[in-house]
C-alpha cells in the first residue's frame, strides 16, 4: 500500500532554513509526480511545490518562488522540499503527496495528499 512519510520539520527563526523529507514506500516511486501542500491552524489546506516523475517540471505557489526547492531522489524513494529564507507566514503542518496516476508532469490538482505531515514553526 501507498506510506508517505514526511519529516524534518522543527521551530526555527524568520531567516533559518528546514530540510523536509518525504520517504515513499509501496509502489514505484520514480514513476510518479510528487509535492508538497501545508495547512496552518484556522485555514485551508494550499499548494506549495510539484515535481514531475521524471524531475523536469517543476511548479511552486508564488508565495515561495526563490526561496523553497523541491527535488527527489529517486534511488532513496524521498522527496524533499529545501526551505530558505523562511517567514512566520510559513508556519504550518507540511504534507507529502502524491498524483495517482503515473508519468505527469507537476499538477496541483492531481496530487493527492498524504501521510500524517511535519509541523514547522517560524517565529518572528
Amino acid at each position: 500500500q501507498v506510506q508517505l512519510v514526511e519529516s524534518g520539520g522543527g521551530l526555527v527563526q524568520a531567516g533559518d532554513s528546514l530540510r523536509l523529507s518525504c520517504a515513499a514506500s509501496g509502489f514505484t516511486f520514480s514513476n510518479y509526480a510528487m509535492g508538497w501542500f501545508r495547512q496552518a491552524p484556522g485555514k485551508e489546506r494550499e499548494f506549495v511545490a510539484g515535481i514531475s516523475w521524471s524531475g523536469g517540471d517543476i511548479a511552486y505557489r508564488d508565495s515561495v518562488k526563490g526561496r523553497f526547492t523541491i527535488s527527489r531522489d529517486n534511488a532513496k524513494n524521498t522527496v524533499y522540499l529545501q526551505m530558505n529564507s523562511l517567514k512566520p507566514e510559513d508556519t504550518a503542518v507540511y504534507y507529502c503527496a502524491r498524483d495517482p496516476t503515473p508519468y505527469r508532469i507537476a499538477t496541483a490538482r492531481y496530487l493527492e495528499v498524504w501521510g500524517q505531515g511535519t509541523l514547522v514553526t517560524v517565529s518572528s
